[in-house]
């Protein structure tokens, strides 16, 4: 009998409550908004490299833990019903089309200056870089630990050796970038009046966040679309999203199939495709969500569940990635990724917030965070961020953010399909390739900077100096 998942599902679970236990109980962590997964995923990284060896327990599981779960986190998104409460009005279209420009240009920014800072170490000072390794700044930054440890695998076969470390690693400095940043730009927004006045009332009386509800009090989360007695309402959603990832991990082996009649190269494909399974599994849930709605049965499909279903996939990431760090791997690549992280850091904690400032018409502060965020974590960092100064979403940032990132989905989806071209460049010795993804990513950056001029109109450069812009009254 083979114990070895559930040992190790219960090393991260053991991660996951000393992490909450701990937030509850330290006020540093309270205030800095530090979500437990880190914390506990911060002793998984000392267990796993340190103490897990000495046990025969070997840290391979978490990869393909981290690795699942993103693809069921985007099938328990994809499977929600659409909200049908979205504005009709020209309000509604306009902040979509900001936030689309918005989101875009995170996207464009974190990818091209992620491999120029690479092409500058190259020329310099390390000639042997991995050319691929700037992306893993938009991959952890910008994706999540999930797509960082799914795409950046198939870069160790081209040679990038410790390459899943490095994309995992630079998954958690977002998520830390995005809590203590997050909370550092709050207060420079209660201090500074870019929060409104009777926002930072009921926020002056609420208490630290323990990471626990009080006792008695309770909050909905979810609701009951079966009967027990036939199959309970968890294991119906649970079904459904366990169909939908076989039916993506179908798809995946015919494609595999077929492109094995084209030898290397069709195997090459082959392993991009499988390191972008959440596109495929993002694909077979709108499958199995149409057959649904056309059975008129998607009255069962409970947004709740889904969301709880896709919490815990969020909260089990986060722990497994730190804890899938091999620090021996990443002690060869830390000048590059701290060099990485300190653009990463200028990009979302200076530039964002900056142009976030000017391209919105209204709700600027608490769209700038969902947006600060998820381009330095996921979204449930955005929406912990906005829970701050808007604990009931009375505004429309968290809706409307909603909408628009599918949007960009399908603009920078070119930008995924050639993310192995820096990897190629070095596996097949053809720096054109390197040289080429550059310029997709120049493109993209430009496209941004054109559309934020358009849609920021004469606020969009007044002020330059200024780091938050405010209308003058």
């Amino acid at each position: 009998m083979n114990f070895n998942a559930i040992i190790n599902l219960g090393v991260v679970g053991a991660g996951l409550l000393l992490g909450a236990l701990l937030r509850a109980k330290v006020k540093l962590l309270q205030r800095y908004l530090i979500p437990s997964a880190i914390i506990g995923g911060f002793f998984l990284l000392f267990f796993y490299n340190f103490a897990a060896p000495r046990i025969g327990l070997e840290a391979d599981f978490l990869g393909d833990l981290v690795y699942h779960l993103l693809n069921i986190s985007f099938i328990a998104m994809a499977l929600r019903n659409p909200a049908e409460d979205r504005p009709k009005d020209g309000s509604a279209r306009r902040s979509f089309i900001q936030n689309v420009i918005a989101i875009f240009g995170q996207y464009g920014l974190q990818c091209f200056f992620g491999l120029l800072a690479t092409l500058v170490m190259m020329k310099t000072f390390i000639p042997d870089l991995f050319p691929a390794i700037g992306l893993t700044l938009p991959l952890g930054f910008e994706l999540g630990p999930g797509q960082a440890y799914s795409i950046t695998l198939p870069w160790e076969a081209l040679g990038f050796e410790g390459g899943t470390s490095v994309g995992l690693a630079m998954a958690a400095a977002g998520f830390i970038t995005g809590s203590i940043g997050g909370v550092i730009l709050i207060n420079l927004g209660v201090k500074r009046g870019w929060v409104p006045a009777s926002d930072v009332e009921k926020l002056n009386q609420r208490r630290l966040f323990s990471g626990f509800l009080k006792k008695g009090e309770t909050r909905e989360g979810s609701r009951l679309t079966s009967d027990g007695e036939s199959i309970d309402t968890l294991s119906y959603h649970v079904a459904l999203i366990m169909v939908s990832y076989l039916l993506s991990w179908a798809m995946l082996a015919i494609i595999e199939k077929l492109l094995g009649f084209l030898g290397g190269i069709g195997a090459e494909i082959s392993s991009t495709l499988w390191g972008v399974n959440f596109i495929f599994s993002m694909f077979s849930a709108a499958i199995v969500r149409q057959i649904i709605k056309r059975t008129k049965i998607d009255y069962t499909i409970d947004n709740g569940t889904l969301n709880r279903i896709n919490g815990l996939s969020v909260d089990l990431t986060v722990a497994a990635c730190l804890g899938a760090i091999s620090l021996t791997a990443l002690s060869a690549y830390y000048i590059p990724v701290i060099i990485l992280i300190v653009v990463g850091i200028l990009i979302t904690c200076f530039v964002l917030p900056w142009y976030s400032s000017r391209i919105y018409s209204d709700h600027q502060f608490y769209r700038m965070l969902v947006l600060f965020g998820t381009a330095t974590g996921t979204l449930p960092t955005g929406l912990s961020l906005l829970r701050v100064v808007d604990p009931d979403f009375e505004t429309p940032a968290a809706r409307d953010y909603a909408y628009a990132s599918g949007m960009v989905f399908v603009f920078v989806f070119p930008l995924i399909l050639f993310v192995n071209l820096p990897a190629y460049s070095y596996s097949q010795n053809n720096p054109a390739l390197f040289f080429t993804m550059l310029g997709i990513t120049l493109i993209y950056s430009v496209i941004f900077a054109i559309a934020y001029k358009i849609a920021a109109g004469k606020k969009a450069f007044r002020k330059l100096g200024t780091f938050w812009y405010k209308e003058d009254k």
